[in-house]
């Protein structure tokens, strides 16, 4: 069934809000962003504000309608994602604080937030079967940890609250005024067992949780779902007509999915990368991972199980390596005074190392689990190191430690698809979108460290137009996920893996396995790791 009409994804990140209009086709037609905030009261806690990104979203969506030359009455529907983070509200929809010494406009415990580490250990001691729909453990980012952390911690906001969301059943919530949840983002982050359609009560229960289910919506909704059409507030807010149709809400980087892997589901892993990656893994049969979130049962692609593995930095380490090291200000002066990005000028630096060095970083090791290793090894505790420095210093130490940063975020990703390949998945492509899109050298490093050409679309916003399709098909444009995919979706580049570093990458990958494993048996970590 062919549709007319146009479609708004509205996207939030971990800094920025985006909005991008498509066509029936999947034509983007314009596209706006905005920066949010993020504060950072200690190392563990990263808060953010509901008021502050709704703001954005509504200006985001007037602007990407406003610069179309699309007449806002042609929208039929708009579809929202954001980054698993937890909003608390009081009865007449105000928000809350949600530490002691914030304000009460921080009002959200963001994914990265770390504060719940108790909380975290005290969940997972109970070995609840329900854990085996997470891997094994909850992890640290998930919001039933930082739920126990507001009772205990916070006991003046767990009272007052009257609503629970995930950030994207927020901003859902807004558009529409519907007090509902959907089915991806209880099921990924909120420990809802979708496929037998409850919480698990013993759970609850043992960490003293019970009262939760009066402090979210009763009302579950599936991937795609209408939840029902704008308010005339929001329609005002956002510069568009009360009929258009608003879908269920979409964790991120499951948008993403959507969009990478909606018309050919199995054996294609989704790699989402931006501050974190993300690896979505559809599959018909249910098959349990070690250290892997999931299976979960239809919240991503309805009608399948969906695996996920993560790195919980990933473009957050790029950018922390460039800030921190003694290089960087020239770094970046140069680049301001070439009117380039960093990067670009970076990778030219790289460029002209390997013409000296056939394979700059044979000597430079790097772990890359300076935020915690989400998966497979679940370690929030886990840390980076490196492993090789000399005195080098400048350009030459700079883009050498830069690329083995590029390589060890890639080797990242080879031992969670090794795990998944050791349990039983099939894996047949990589299709990526995201951040390290834009970035053709670390592509280059993805598919020679993985062994697996990378496949891109030719949209490099996948994301949005993962919450359009959403959109799309809750507004009734196409009957399943899979037809509005086939038709909105357009497949771009490959980079092509090189054979030839085959035999280095291998190398240097087992290095990356034993450096995890050394820093154990040193005393470093306190807990030993197999190898999956």
């Amino acid at each position: 069934m062919m549709s007319d009409g146009y479609f708004l994804g509205v996207d939030v990140g971990s800094a920025s809000v985006r909005a991008g209009l498509y066509s029936a086709q999947g034509e983007r037609l314009s596209f706006a962003t905005r920066p949010i905030s993020q504060f950072h009261a200690s190392n563990a806690r990263v808060e953010q504000s509901s008021a502050e990104i709704w703001q954005q979203v509504c200006a985001v969506v007037r602007e990407a309608v406003d610069s179309s030359g699309i007449s806002p009455d042609a929208i039929r529907s708009i579809g929202f994602d954001a980054t698993c983070s937890l909003v608390a509200l009081d009865a007449e929809g105000n928000g809350l604080s949600v530490s002691p010494d914030s304000p009460a406009s921080q009002d959200i415990i963001m994914w990265m937030d770390h504060r719940a580490h108790e909380e975290t250990v005290r969940i997972n001691a109970t070995r609840d079967p329900a854990l085996c729909y997470v891997g094994g453990e909850v992890s640290i980012e998930m919001e039933l940890p930082k739920l126990l952390w507001l009772q205990r911690h916070h006991p003046e906001t767990w009272n007052q609250a009257w609503r629970f969301f995930d950030l994207a059943d927020f901003l859902v919530w807004k558009a529409t005024g519907q007090d509902a949840a959907s089915l991806c983002t209880l099921t990924c982050k909120w420990n809802y067992l979708a496929h037998e359609a409850q919480f698990s009560e013993s759970l609850l229960r043992e960490v003293g949780l019970e009262t939760l289910l009066t402090k979210i919506p009763d009302t579950i909704l599936d991937v795609a779902e209408c939840v029902g059409k704008l308010s005339p507030q929001a329609a005002q807010a956002l510069g568009l007509p009360e009929e258009v149709v608003v879908a269920s809400g979409m964790i991120d980087a499951h948008a993403g999915g959507v969009a990478l892997t909606g018309s050919h589901p199995e054996g294609t892993l989704a790699l989402i990368s931006g501050t974190s990656n993300c690896h979505m893994l559809a599959s018909q049969t249910e098959i349990h991972t070690p250290g892997v979130w999931g299976p979960y049962w239809s919240a991503m692609l309805p009608g399948y199980w969906l695996t996920e593995g993560g790195q919980s930095a990933a473009g957050a380490l790029v950018d922390w390596t460039l800030r921190e090291h003694g290089a960087s200000a020239d770094l970046f002066a140069k680049a301001e005074a070439a009117q380039r990005h960093p990067v670009a000028l970076l990778n030219d630096w790289v460029a002209a190392l390997e013409q000296e060095e056939k394979y700059p970083t044979r000597n430079l090791h790097i772990l890359a689990d300076h935020h915690g290793n989400r998966s497979p090894r679940s370690r929030p505790d886990a840390r980076g190191s490196v492993v090789g420095l000399t005195l080098e210093t400048g350009e030459r130490a700079l883009a050498r430690l830069y690329l083995a940063t590029l390589q060890a975020i890639a080797y990242g990703t080879r031992h969670i698809m090794d795990t998944l390949k050791h349990h039983g998945h099939t894996l047949s492509r990589i299709v990526i979108c995201g951040g390290a899109t834009h970035n053709r050298l670390w592509l280059r490093e993805y598919a020679d460290a993985t062994g697996c050409d990378i496949h891109l679309l030719a949209e490099e916003d996948a994301v949005t137009l993962g919450a359009a399709i959403c959109g799309a098909v809750a507004s009734g444009a196409w009957a399943t996920l899979t037809d509005a995919t086939r038709e909105m979706v357009k497949a771009g580049d490959i980079i092509t893996r090189r054979p030839e570093t085959a035999a280095f990458h291998r190398q240097k990958y087992e290095y990356h396995r034993i450096s995890y494993r050394w820093k154990t048996h040193t005393g470093l970590l306190t807990r030993k790791s197999s190898l999956y």
